[in-house]
């Protein structure tokens, strides 16, 4: 593998790929009621097309490809997209975020296929909250998820957590599951791309952190999971797993962000929150030859801003047409 590296010399190895925009699911922070609207079958990337931006992707030095969607696991055969990108590489490092409602049918395949590990986004333990925040999830469903992750073998399982001020009346439940699983509990901080943010939900991960003070000392990780990224870990005695923060609003780690995002239409996205977008599908689909898609992962990689400058004033995707 080669570096990639962008105007500001950071090194670029991290490919974040929306499989597809649809989702079983509708959070309330994530997408309004009625969903948003779906994507043609042509205009979604095929399988195909994204093993071929892959290959080239890690041929110019992505090593890490985390699966997203919508939801990423009610597209078709999963696996076999899993299978392949793995065969690109001994090195690539293969994770998925998904809701985890469908990961009891699919966690022992997809280990089998060359997935590493999984993201599973639950923002409440409380069935009722649950169901309300997720519009008609049943926490049941995502908690089966879990189980089915660490009994595939695909760890560490990571739990994402958005800060909603509910949580103020659940953090013993989190901390229980910590002590209970070997979970990692990740609390992030609310935000949403393209104008879309709404200070009513938003509370800080600090505050968070000095909340959980009552149910024990936090201590600082010296061995944060595998794949932590910008999120901080902290150990409580006793506990089978960790309690990390992700505080993209009140700490953004832009100086230190290694990703690229390409929308399942075939959009590369240099920033979450940046309207810049460039048509790799149009690439992929005019020629055969690979050095155009490579020029415009460059070109797309020379427009990646230092930081993301604050929210965005137009509306633009949601965060589940971008994919996170």
């Amino acid at each position: 593998m080669t570096s990639l590296l962008d105007p500001y010399s950071r090194p670029i190895d991290y490919l974040r790929l929306a499989v597809t925009d649809r989702c079983n699911l509708r959070c309330v922070y994530c997408m309004p009621p009625e969903g948003v609207p779906q994507l043609r079958h042509e205009d979604i990337l095929t399988y195909e097309e994204m093993v071929r931006f892959l290959r080239i992707s890690v041929q110019a030095g992505i090593s890490k490809v985390r699966l997203t969607g919508g939801e990423p696991l009610v597209r078709k055969d999963l696996d076999f997209l899993v299978r392949e990108i793995s065969a690109l590489h001994e090195e690539v490092d293969i994770s998925l975020t998904t809701n985890g409602t469908l990961l009891p049918q699919q966690a022992e395949k997809l280990a089998a296929a060359g997935l590493k590990r999984v993201n599973v986004s639950i923002d409440s333990l409380d069935p009722d909250t649950y169901r309300r925040i997720t519009r008609s999830g049943e926490l049941r469903d995502a908690l089966a998820g879990v189980e089915a992750a660490l009994e595939a073998g695909l760890e560490p399982v990571k739990i994402n957590v958005v800060v909603l001020e509910h949580l103020f009346d659940e953090l013993e439940g989190f901390v229980e599951l910590v002590r209970r699983m070997p979970v990692h509990v990740r609390f992030i901080e609310y935000m949403s791309p393209c104008g879309m943010f709404d200070g009513s939900y938003y509370v800080s991960a600090e505050e968070i952190k000095s909340r959980l003070g009552k149910c024990g000392e936090l201590t600082r990780s010296d061995l944060p999971p595998l794949g932590a990224g910008p999120a901080r870990y902290y150990s409580l005695r006793g506990a089978r797993g960790t309690i990390g923060f992700i505080s993209p609003v009140s700490s953004h780690f832009c100086p230190e962000c290694n990703r690229l995002r390409l929308t399942a239409d075939g959009k590369m996205k240099p920033c979450l929150f940046s309207r810049e977008e460039d048509d790799m599908r149009k690439i992929l689909r005019s020629s055969t030859d690979d050095k155009p898609v490579l020029e415009a992962i460059r070109l797309s990689l020379a427009k990646k801003p230092r930081d993301h400058g604050g929210f965005p004033d137009s509306p633009g995707r949601s965060m589940s047409q971008i994919g996170g």
